[in-house]
């Protein structure tokens, strides 16, 4: 098993990883291409790119890897061999379960000591290669903006000088109202040694730029002033980095909200240990401070006793305590207005000071997220590889198909499926909406039961990925008859015994002539709990299918084309087994139990109809016989 295993996941990973690279590669192509990186820059990239993103890769291959070693013992019978040899399958199982238990803590150590360096490296990489100065290809007959405070138009390039003709300059590094407007008919770029400077050479033009005097005029609003300046040649230095710097990774473990990608385990729960407190002393200030400034909560907090004592004690002395609106009444127009702006102005710093302290607490929040998701990580990518080999190797089994194409067509499925719940999670749990350990374990919750089913069933031979299983199912759902096909064989080793073949078909028609006389009517009750209903009539089945395998022996065309007519009986009219749990179930749930067996009655019209049908046919066969075997006799006399 190792021996299969092992060659087949390595080029399932090495397949796996090159998908997932590829996928990398259309999200950030636009931050690469354009920029004059050289291939040991591209190259480091896709290095670091390629070790982040193992643990995507990892789980879908070891799924792959699985699917194709089973799928292929399967469809070589080698799974029934060993099966035959009485061994069963989770024995066949336990060298890769072994295998898989060790890569998937090799999983866990790679998250937790190796993939916080690695994406240190990475991210600081990617943040360099985006902050880095495209490289200078200036288009015809468009603008190009690319040159911070500079848009420039060129008409037309002569692409082996790289001469620039009909050049038209708007440089607004100075503000806009201090734009100039450069019209040249020709112009060339060159870079100085070191690269920070571009040197722009102009020839045969004009430039125009607004200007302000030291003092504002009153004809300032409807005219600014300008100058013009003819030159035959004119050269410009622009600051324009053309390197590419490297921003030191202690950017990204320096920055608060962003170093969870460079911490390991034991570092992640110290973070999240001091951020919590951090926020619970945060909150408590925060009570406390409403708890002082809001007029409800300090009157909620008064005694009982004494609240509203003074106008109790008026009231008592039969004094008429006027309404607060009456008091700001009786006071002076400009003394109200002093009031009401100084409760305006309270109430809105009140508000800012809380808007601003909910800001802050918003993002350590979102913070304290982002390590818990990375906190989970480290766990979740190694169970995903066991789930995914409980989930491959009983549907290998199961399906029984090997090589690329079925494996690789339900591994994509299943691992879409898994992508799709594991972002919800991950999404869920980095917003807040779900706690940190349900978001972040969702997807193996999912999985999880999927691969115990798979492992159940395969175990017991199931044939839920047999098509014929459901071919059966949408025929008799839809009462599709199945034909029989009779016809003459070659070679007969067993000739059929004609007087036997009479005396069962008339043992048939006195069993169906019995069973009629005890389920030609079926109570509720017995519908769903009398399991003979079912044995008998699987019974009548067994006898017509043996009494039509003999006659399918015979030369006689009549016979044969009479053996065809007989139906295929079904056995069955509920959707249970009468007697099992679910029927009783069912048969409890009176509304339920009630539509269903309404449903059952087409089944029980046909079973009662085919039944007849075997009767008359079985009577016409046996005539068939008897006339055929009198001919035969008088022949041979």
């Amino acid at each position: 098993m190792l021996t299969t295993f092992v060659p087949l996941f390595l080029m399932t990973f090495a397949i796996c990883l090159f998908l997932v690279l590829m996928q990398f590669l259309w999200k950030y192509v636009e931050d690469m291409v354009g920029k004059g990186l050289g291939i040991d820059v591209i190259g480091e990239m896709f290095f670091y790119a390629a070790l982040n993103l193992i643990p995507m890769a990892l789980p879908l291959a070891i799924l792959l890897a699985s699917l194709m070693v089973f799928g292929n013992m399967g469809e070589n019978l080698e799974l029934l061999a060993i099966k035959s040899a009485g061994i069963p399958l989770l024995k066949m199982m336990k060298p890769l379960i072994i295998l898989i238990f060790f890569i998937s803590v090799g999983a866990f150590f790679f998250q937790n000591n190796a993939i916080p360096k690695i994406q240190t490296k990475f991210y600081s990489l990617l943040i360099s290669i985006r902050q880095a100065s495209p490289e200078l290809d200036v288009p015809e007959t468009v603008f190009y903006k690319e040159i911070d405070g500079y848009n420039l138009y060129v008409e037309r390039k002569d692409q082996k000088t790289g001469m620039l003709y009909d050049v038209l300059i708007y440089d607004v590094a100075s503000g806009f109202n201090n734009m100039a407007v450069i019209i040249c008919d020709s112009a060339k770029m060159s870079m100085t040694e070191d690269k920070k400077m571009l040197i722009f050479t102009m020839y045969s033009g004009q430039q125009f730029q607004n200007f302000k005097q030291g003092t504002e005029s009153r004809y300032s609003a409807d005219f600014v002033p300008y100058a013009r300046e003819n030159f035959d040649v004119k050269t410009m230095m622009i600051s324009y980095d053309a390197n590419f710097n490297r921003m030191g990774e202690e950017m990204i473990e320096g920055s608060s909200t962003s170093n969870y990608v460079s911490k390991n385990l034991s570092q992640l729960g110290v973070s999240i240990d001091s951020m919590t407190l951090i926020m619970d002393s945060v909150n408590r200030l925060d009570r406390n401070m409403m708890k002082n400034y809001s007029y409800l909560t300090f009157r909620n907090s008064y005694p009982s006793q004494e609240k509203d004592s003074l106008i109790a004690a008026a009231a008592h002395a039969g004094v008429e305590v006027p309404r607060p609106d009456t008091l700001l009444q009786s006071k002076e127009l400009q003394e109200q207005s002093a009031i009401l702006q100084s409760a305006f102005s309270k109430a809105d710093n009140n508000s800012n000071e809380f808007l601003f302290r909910s800001l802050n607490k918003t993002t350590t929040q979102k913070t304290i997220n982002r390590h818990w998701i990375e906190w989970h990580r480290k766990f979740t990518i190694p169970f995903t590889c066991l789930i995914f080999f409980f989930i491959g190797a009983p549907l290998g089994s199961i399906v029984r198909k090997g090589g690329l194409g079925t494996p690789i067509v339900i591994s994509v499925i299943l691992f879409i499926i898994y992508y799709i719940v594991e972002n919800v999670g991950y999404k869920m749990t980095r917003d807040g909406v779900w706690e940190h350990w349900f978001g972040m374990w969702f997807s193996s919750l999912i999985l999880l039961p999927i691969g115990v089913f798979l492992t159940y069933k395969a175990m017991n031979d199931s044939v839920i990925m047999n098509a014929d299983t459901y071919v059966q199912f949408y025929k008799r759902l839809f009462f599709i008859r199945e034909k029989r096909k009779y016809s003459i064989k070659s070679v007969i080793i067993d000739s059929p015994d004609y007087e036997e073949i009479v005396c069962s078909l008339s043992a048939l028609s006195d069993k169906i002539d019995h069973w009629f006389s005890k389920y030609n009517r079926i109570t509720y009750k017995a519908f769903w709990t009398d399991d003979a209903y079912e044995r008998e009539l699987f019974t009548i089945k067994s006898s017509m299918e043996i009494i039509l395998s003999q006659l399918s022996n015979s030369r006689n065309l009549e016979e044969l084309a009479k053996a065809e007519l007989f139906p295929v009986l079904i056995t069955r009219i509920g959707p249970f087994k009468a007697g099992s749990i679910w029927a009783r179930i069912s048969m409890y749930l009176f509304p339920v139990g009630v539509v269903l067996r309404i449903m059952s009655v087409p089944f029980e019209l046909r079973i009662k109809k085919d039944l007849k049908d075997i009767q008359r046919l079985s009577g016409e066969t046996t005539e068939i016989i008897r006339n055929v075997h009198a001919a035969g006799n008088r022949v041979t006399a």
